[in-house]
């Protein structure tokens, strides 16, 4: 048993739905929430700075003694996955690994689509992934104005149809059963990505599946809260107003999170790498 907090990151507030499915799954668990605000959105920018953004973050939360880290963020995930799980003595969940799994067990017809930033779709960690199995097809696309439409608390307006059409007639033209929704943001989306897509066309997220995966490696380790522990719940951001993200927040997730304080990461010097596989 540990009753230490799981720390959770992303680069805004798109990381909360994973920690809204942690804590549903694992309702004796405490959670240390850190979003990336100073610095969101990850998507368009080199992979150098979200690897030392991201990596500055996680050393965050380490300092404050999580037992758990989960990256909350498919750009970041496919930026630093591997210095992470050398950097740190604690487990490292990702979102990708869950995602690719539960859309090979989806599909019916072999053609799945990943929607995601500039980043992530870069990166090509999802198709790497997903292209181990032979039978499928995949078909990936940027959608990099999703993120800014969520951190600016829009999520259902004509606008956000447009570009959702603009961005996902290609992927239901090419007949695709099953959607990845490659960043933590998007199920903020949910309703018009499916509305565009079609009724016969399963979306798959991440939260609930990382979730899933949190549960087992807590099992596994004995790391799992016991039965007496009071959770408790810290969001932290690295913005200038605390008062903003808690805006946002209660936005998108009614009035689950309450309080933001904000902190400052250190800046860390690292080696040179390329993109990395996820493994």
């Amino acid at each position: 048993m540990n009753d230490a907090p799981i720390g959770i990151f992303d680069s805004g507030v798109g990381g909360l739905t994973v920690a809204r499915a942690i804590s549903a799954l694992l309702p004796q668990e405490s959670l240390v929430y850190i979003g990336d605000t100073a610095h969101s959105p990850y998507g368009p920018k080199p992979i150098a700075d979200v690897r030392r953004y991201s990596l500055e973050i996680l050393d965050t939360l380490v300092d404050q003694g999580v037992k758990m880290l989960v990256i909350a963020c498919n750009t970041a995930s496919s930026a630093m996955l591997r210095d992470a799980r050398e950097r740190y003595d604690v487990p490292v969940v990702e979102v990708i690994g869950p995602a690719v799994r539960t859309a090979m067990s989806t599909t019916r017809n072999g053609r799945v689509g990943v929607i995601g930033t500039v980043g992530t779709i870069g990166s090509r960690a999802y198709q790497d992934m997903l292209e181990v199995n032979e039978r499928l097809t995949v078909f990936a696309q940027a959608c990099p104005r999703f993120v800014e439409f969520v951190e600016d608390g829009v999520t259902g307006s004509a606008e956000v149809l447009t570009v959702a059409e603009e961005y996902l007639s290609p992927l239901r033209h090419a007949g695709v059963d099953t959607l990845v929704l490659g960043c933590t943001h998007y199920p903020f989306l949910e309703g018009a990505i499916s509305y565009v897509m079609g009724p016969d066309v399963s979306l798959v997220s991440s939260d609930s599946e990382t979730a899933k995966d949190v549960y087992r490696q807590l099992v596994s380790r004995d790391l799992l809260a016991g039965p007496d522990a009071t959770p408790r719940h810290i969001y932290e951001a690295t913005g200038t107003s605390a008062d903003d993200f808690v805006r946002l927040a209660h936005r998108l997730m009614g009035r689950e999170v309450r309080d933001v304080q904000l902190v400052q990461t250190g800046a860390i010097d690292l080696p040179v790498r390329s993109a990395q596989p996820l493994s």
